[in-house]
């Protein structure tokens, strides 16, 4: 039996709070999302419908109301419903919205999606105000066992235990694995040659046929050509433009594709600080790829510890971004991500957003971090007082260092 790792999500799902709404579960594939709600949910009371099964899903697709029928057939001890893949079909949103308008405590549902495009095109039903959303990402190190921890702003306690079996935490890992191989869940517990074989089998059986399929490009080699060249600029911000004129693919068509990678949340947009400007800012967002592993095998790298040394700052930058990313994702609203940089040159690579306070946040790839790794913070934390009082260092070093009275630098595995 495979071992089964703690996520955050783990609680939320269960918890009463969404009791009696429609858990809809969004996130890329491989992110771990079937594996949670088996675990989540007891099997023995649960109905599951796997959408990535052909016979059942043309099923389902010739006749939606199959699914009312059915659940309507099915014993008192069911009590749960998990529709995975719902996207593939997305009439069967229609469905559940009229069983749980008749009778919104038979069942507990949970859907899953990995492509939010689909249900777009096909203005599927979204099931306002009878559903909760929920959003799992690669494994964070908030999912992990942890040394020292950092005093991190809205950081979230441990899973817990009680009256139930306890969740191990994800094992640690070196940075360089980190940078190399990403967070999936599957591909971080697997050996390198076996890891980097999954990760080429995602761009090659995802990307490349899925995404493809679900941006309907008619040059199927320009979107090739566009998922590496995107991979290689992840992190950077984006000119789509000049992006046109290397590529030789129409700006309005790079746009599309990006909008296929965010869409199936391959890809993530981080826009700029928007908090009280007093200097003229740059304002063209920055792109991510959600996990640095596949980010790695888009651009047609090969995953090993030499590649963290050939270009670990711009990697380690990237890490931090995911990193954050979950967190802000998990923590919900008030919380969020941005960066900062003014047509002057001044930059600060991400802005930590809480609803007390805007963090900002330095990445280095550093062990000796100094006084003027600071700078740029001080600059951020002088502009946007009081709302921002004390800024970080993400760096190598083997502990907290204090940069100056309101910047400290943290080690990466503080975190």
């Amino acid at each position: 039996m495979t071992m089964f790792y703690h996520r955050i999500l783990l609680d939320r799902l269960a918890s009463d709070v969404s009791r009696h709404k429609i858990r809809l579960f969004f996130g890329a594939r491989q992110t771990g999302k079937t594996e949670l709600l088996r675990h989540a949910v007891p099997d023995e009371a649960a109905v599951f419908y796997s959408l990535d099964q052909p016979a059942l899903r043309r099923r389902l697709e010739a006749d939606p109301a199959v699914l009312s029928r059915e659940l309507s057939a099915l014993p008192p001890g069911v009590k749960y419903v998990v529709v995975d893949e719902v996207q593939k079909v997305p009439d069967l949103l229609d469905e559940i919205q009229a069983f749980y308008d008749r009778a919104k405590t038979r069942f507990q549902f949970f859907l899953t999606g990995s492509s939010a495009r689909r249900l777009r095109r096909h203005t599927a039903n979204l099931l306002p105000g009878r559903s909760h959303v929920f959003h799992l990402h690669p494994v964070c190190r908030w999912e992990e066992v942890r040394g020292d921890a950092f005093d991190w702003p809205g950081a979230v306690g441990p899973a817990s235990t009680k009256g139930k079996r306890a969740v191990p935490p994800f094992p640690a890992r070196s940075l360089g694995d980190r940078l190399a191989f990403g967070g999936l869940p599957g591909v971080q517990l697997e050996r390198p040659e076996t890891a980097k074989a999954t990760l080429d089998a995602y761009i090659e059986n995802y990307l490349e046929e899925e995404v493809r399929r679900e941006a309907l490009a008619r040059d199927l080699g320009a979107f090739s050509s566009f998922v590496r060249l995107s991979a290689l600029e992840s992190g950077r911000q984006v000119n789509l433009t000049a992006l046109s004129q290397e590529s030789g693919v129409p700006a309005s068509t790079l746009k599309n594709y990006y909008d296929v990678l965010v869409t199936t949340f391959v890809g993530f947009w981080m826009q700029p600080y928007g908090g009280r400007a007093r200097k003229r800012l740059l304002t063209t967002p920055r792109f991510f790829y959600f996990d640095l592993g596949v980010r790695n095998a888009a651009a047609a790298l090969v995953p090993n510890a030499r590649l963290a040394e050939a270009d670990g700052p711009a990697l380690f930058e990237q890490w931090v971004a995911i990193e954050l990313r979950a967190r802000a994702g998990y923590l919900g609203r008030g919380y969020d991500v941005s960066f900062w940089r003014t047509v002057s040159g001044a930059e600060v690579d991400f802005v930590w957003q809480t609803p007390r306070e805007d963090v900002p946040i330095e990445v280095k790839w550093t062990e000796r971090p100094r006084p003027e790794d600071a700078r740029h913070l001080e600059r951020f934390l002088d502009a946007y007082a009081p709302r921002a009082r004390r800024g970080l260092v993400v760096c190598r070093s083997e502990r907290a260092q204090q940069l100056t009275d309101r910047v400290t630098a943290v080690p990466w595995d503080a975190l």
